[in-house]
């Protein structure tokens, strides 16, 4: 993937009268990470490279412009973090970048992907970091121009930490020297590896999540749809990146790509496939737990209504007991209330056998009712 001389390398502006170099660094300080520049909004580091080693840290874009101009086999190394419309149009002017990969630089929320205006390959990621306090993943977006002798990362979203790949670079003079080409890579390989503590992460989850499920727990439900959600974010952040490695790879030859960084691809490609197939076993283990959790949650309620037919069922022939020994009770108290009313005009209050009738009547109405009930099964 080697990269030829940008378009506008004719365009730079000249040095002004009596314009030299700036001085190099010592050996000891080359290494040394770029500071945050809090004075150049944006700007989060910015610094100029040679053979593999680090010769200028300038205090703003247009001081990184000036000198990579009297560094013609320089290599300019700058880092943005939701960099300004302004800030994106200088950089858009200077290194001649595709107007369509601007617009996309500015507006964010792009699918991975890579893509070569002319001179220049633009490069689309979705890093993403698990909060373990949250217990959910977070996702960034990462957007790469890379040049013959520039490369440009602009941030949106805390994810990932470029400052450690700098560091990792820097630490490394003869990988750096390789160009930014060799920068890629490495944020290629650092996002990659950012997945990692994801996947680890993800998979406590849906442990968990198994524990709550067969526990009983009512929320879990939720959280299930919530990890789901995140697996489904994070499949689009993985899979497309399994086809940009496998382009970058069968560009090797066409661009003479390093054969260190030919072995760098491939590594960082056999890690986003793992980890890429992760995520497919994520997303069917989830929903494997929520057909489980929803034939559970099922089944419960199944035996709760059971149960509250089966009390109910108690509860009625309860109540049958009750209304058939209310009924027979309330034979003789009704035969006993007319005779109970002693009005003159009553035939039966002066006849003989008034008493043992009355009482008869009770007993011989009692009885039917008992065996009524008794026959219909309500005693």
């Amino acid at each position: 993937m080697s990269l030829s001389p940008r378009r506008n390398q004719w365009r730079r502006r000249p040095l002004p009268p009596g314009g030299s170099p700036p001085p190099a660094p010592a050996s000891g300080d080359a290494a040394a990470p770029s500071p945050v520049h809090k004075d150049q909004g944006s700007v989060v580091q910015a610094a100029l490279y040679r053979d593999g080693r680090r010769v200028s840290t300038p205090d703003s874009l247009a001081e990184t412009f000036r000198q990579l101009r009297e560094y013609p086999d320089g290599m300019a190394w700058i880092g943005l973090h939701r960099p300004t419309e302004a800030e994106v149009l200088s950089l858009a002017a200077e290194f001649d970048l595709h107007e369509l990969a601007v617009e996309d630089a500015l507006e964010a929320h792009q699918r991975p992907k890579l893509e070569r205006y002319g001179d220049t390959l633009f490069v689309v990621l979705r890093a993403a970091r698990y909060l373990d306090a949250q217990e959910e993943v977070e996702f960034g977006e990462l957007h790469v121009f890379v040049g013959r002798d520039f490369l440009i990362t602009v941030r949106h979203g805390a994810a990932p930490d470029l400052s450690a790949v700098r560091h990792r670079m820097e630490k490394s003079p003869e990988l750096l020297a390789l160009g930014p080409e060799a920068v890629l890579y490495a944020i290629l390989d650092a996002v990659v590896d950012g997945y990692a503590p994801v996947v680890a992460g993800v998979q406590n989850d849906i442990d968990e999540i198994e524990t709550e499920v067969f526990g009983g727990d009512p929320a879990v439900s939720r959280r299930i749809y919530e990890l789901a959600r995140e697996m489904v974010e994070f499949q689009r952040a993985t899979r497309p990146l399994v086809g940009m490695l496998h382009a970058l790879m069968a560009g090797f030859a066409k661009y003479g790509t390093d054969e260190e960084l030919q072995s760098y691809l491939r590594d960082v490609a056999d890690h986003v496939t793992h980890t890429s197939e992760r995520v497919d076993g994520f997303r069917q283990a989830l929903a494997d737990i929520l057909t489980v959790n929803a034939t559970l949650v099922t089944q419960q309620q199944n035996e709760e209504m059971r149960a509250m037919a089966e009390a109910g069922f108690e509860q009625n022939e309860e109540i049958k007991k009750i209304s058939s020994w209310a009924a027979i009770l309330f034979a003789p108290t009704l035969v006993g209330t007319i005779y109970g009313m002693n009005f003159e005009s009553m035939p039966e209050l002066r006849w003989a056998f008034g008493y043992p009738f009355a009482v008869a009547l009770m007993a011989v109405v009692c009885v039917s009712l008992y065996f009524i009930f008794k026959r219909r099964d309500w005693l």
